[in-house]
């Protein structure tokens, strides 16, 4: 039953105004036949009644596609009918029912010059409808004059309304998109950092390889070729791989980027972190619990990134007045946590990385990344990377 009320309401939403313009055209047909030859009824003939009366009302189903044709046309062929046979368009109530809906329709538009245009025509038609009667009624006229203005000025309301609800939509959806964009720009950079970051990491590993089987190779024996030999190899095969990923890593590099000369800060450095942090103005306390263990390089480096990440958002998004460092080594992982009393979001995004960016880096070590408000008050991160 819901699911059929789901389907059903959207067309409901959407065609309720197309039905009632069916049940008028219905009760104005039924009204043109069954009073057809009465004293102040249609006079006929009834094909004309009928296929004036559809003139009259299916122009205003047409109306999303040909929105101000299709007012002219209705509105139009109800002048025309009033010469032929004026009982037809003098219905007591239906008729004046769809001259009101033609003027609300013409508020609706929003070209106001049009749409004020549209309802002079309809008040010159409804004029000529009235000259064109039996018994014409300078009051008949005012009164639709007054209503039918009205239902203009209402329609403009509404049309208003509509229009910056439209409007509203299409914010929310531009800003939506702007946000996944910025979303993916934040990821993109984020990947391209942790490349240069890695290139960094592993080429120094490479380097100091290199270097030492040069150095074994100079201290061999004049006998020994087959080591030398295969010393040789790992030797060309490391240089090797180090200019490869200088040209393929380059590209990732920004111009006003240069190869890291030192190597790539760690979880040994946090003691240097907090303390830029305390002087910038932040109070810190740094905890380590559990027996720290040697983690690779590029964990490492993941590890402390993460812990500045959270200081920076602490210190400048969050306005936070205390945070905590907690580094916890247990059951094969370590896991950073990050406090603080701050009042902001803490998300960083400002930035260019934010969480989007830490998400990225513990999803490399297949890690688990933890980030929201806590509720004694405060920001809180917490990322858990496995060790091995």
């Amino acid at each position: 039953m819901t699911m059929v009320a789901n389907r059903l309401w959207p067309l409901v939403r959407g065609y309720w105004f197309d039905a009632l313009i069916l049940a008028g055209m219905g009760v104005w047909l039924g009204d043109t036949v069954f009073s057809l030859h009465h004293r102040d009824g249609p006079q006929g003939p009834l094909w004309f009644d009928v296929l004036a009366v559809l003139a009259f009302t299916t122009p205003l189903l047409a109306r999303r596609r040909f929105p101000l044709a299709a007012l002219l046309a209705a509105a139009g062929a109800i002048a025309v009918a009033s010469f032929i046979d004026d009982g037809v368009v003098k219905h007591p109530f239906v008729s004046f029912l769809f001259g009101l809906t033609i003027c609300l329709l013409f508020g609706m538009r929003p070209a106001r010059l049009q749409s004020a245009a549209g309802l002079a025509f309809t008040i010159g038609v409804a004029a000529l409808v009235e000259v064109n009667g039996p018994k014409p009624r300078i009051g008949d006229f005012i009164f639709d004059v007054v209503a039918f203005s009205v239902a203009w000025i209402i329609g403009s309301a509404v049309g208003g309304k509509f229009r910056e609800a439209d409007e509203a939509r299409r914010r929310a959806a531009r800003a939506e998109r702007e946000r996944e964009e910025r979303a993916r720009h934040a990821v993109a950079d984020e990947r391209a950092r942790i490349a240069r970051e890695l290139h960094d990491v592993v080429g120094h590993s490479v380097s100091v390889m290199t270097v030492q089987a040069t150095a074994v190779r100079r201290t061999l024996e004049p006998d020994q070729d087959k080591e030398r030999e295969a010393l040789l190899v790992v030797e060309q095969t490391g240089r090797e791989a180090l200019a490869e990923m200088r040209r393929v890593v380059g590209v990732l590099r920004r111009p006003e980027e240069a190869p890291a000369l030192a190597p790539q800060p760690s979880l040994e450095h946090l003691d240097q972190l907090v303390a830029k942090a305390r002087e910038a103005g932040l109070p810190v306390d740094l905890r380590i619990e559990g027996e720290p263990v040697q983690l690779a390089a590029g964990l490492d480096l993941t590890a402390y990134r993460l812990v500045q990440e959270g200081l920076t958002n602490a210190l400048k998004h969050a306005r936070a007045q205390q945070a905590e460092v907690l580094v916890r080594y247990s059951d094969g992982r370590v896991e950073l946590t990050v406090t603080d009393d701050g009042r902001g979001a803490g998300d960083g995004d400002s930035g260019g990385h934010g969480l989007v960016g830490m998400r990225e880096r513990v999803s490399v070590y297949g890690g688990d990344l933890e980030a929201g408000p806590r509720p004694e008050g405060g920001y809180r991160l917490r990322a858990t990377l496995p060790i091995e």
